[in-house]
């Protein structure tokens, strides 16, 4: 059999820039289907943390407190608004007094809010889903260039390490708070609620979704050459890695489930339902 002759293509030359396709993708899948799913999660979500964080009520019920408002930074913490019939008030740090006018939970949210913003994983996320940019694969976009994230004002993207050390603290607070749910209103250990699943959960989910960041990752053994010099630190490396698998999953479960437990406080708090005790 005689071998195939080459057939000699013509060099084609556009000038630099994008290639010549008019169509804006060849996808005949919904490839637009994720985009609308995150932006309506991430914009359901912006609206009901906003809204939550000016209320400034019915955040505490002994021992229960939503993550949103923990920890107290104002003294206005004190009159918390719970659903005890003890009226036990709700521990405050008191770092700023009664001139504080709005709702101590705007400055809390700093830190959860720069965390997940900075994130790499909710980077993609909503830059596909409100900067098209890209809108997925195989996607035109509408940008004529792409400057990355080196020049104002994506490059305060590079903070996210900065706000993953503030959010392990918050972690912790919140664990700490989860603990505490394991009190009554008495402030007797040994008891339990449904709440105290909510908070424990809460506290779980966001421990998942810090521990495996990709910052965590090189803080534990980015810089090392020799892992078999090591072995602890590496061990520590392979089992964040595996939570740096699932990272995406722990983004968004841990994202809806922190609104679920101040949605869960505030309907405590407020008397609209009853937290269950098991014991």
């Amino acid at each position: 059999m005689a071998a195939p002759t080459d057939v000699a293509v013509p060099a084609v030359r556009y000038g630099g820039g994008r290639a010549p396709i008019k169509e804006r993708s060849l996808r005949t899948d919904r490839w637009w289907a994720p985009l609308v799913t995150t932006a309506a999660v991430l914009s359901g979500f912006v609206a009901y943390a906003t809204w939550a964080a000016f209320a400034h009520a019915d955040y505490y019920w002994r021992p229960y407190i939503s993550p949103f408002y923990s920890p107290c930074l104002a003294t206005t913490c004190l009159h918390a608004r719970a659903g005890s019939a003890h009226g036990v008030h709700v521990p405050s740090m008191g770092i700023v007094g009664p001139w504080w006018i709005i709702s101590p939970a705007i400055v809390i949210l700093i830190v959860p809010l720069g965390f997940r913003l900075t994130c790499y994983y909710y980077r993609k996320a909503y830059y596909r889903a409100f900067w098209l940019a890209p809108p997925s694969c195989a996607v035109g976009e509408p940008h004529r260039r792409y400057t990355g994230e080196t020049r104002f004002p994506l490059i305060f993207q590079n903070v996210h390490r900065y706000f993953f050390y503030l959010g392990f603290v918050l972690n912790a607070i919140l664990t700490y708070d989860a603990v505490i749910s394991f009190q009554d209103h008495s402030g007797r250990w040994g008891h339990m609620g449904f709440g105290t699943v909510v908070l424990v959960v809460n506290a779980g989910l966001l421990w998942l979704y810090t521990l495996g960041c990709h910052s965590c990752r090189h803080l534990i053994a980015g810089r090392l050459k020799h892992f078999s010099r090591h072995p602890v630190r590496y061990r520590m490396w392979v089992a964040v890695t595996k939570l740096n698998e699932k990272h995406m999953q722990f983004a968004w479960a841990s994202l809806i489930f922190v609104a679920l437990t101040d949605l869960y406080v505030r309907l405590v708090s407020s008397g609209t339902i009853s937290d269950p005790r098991f014991f």
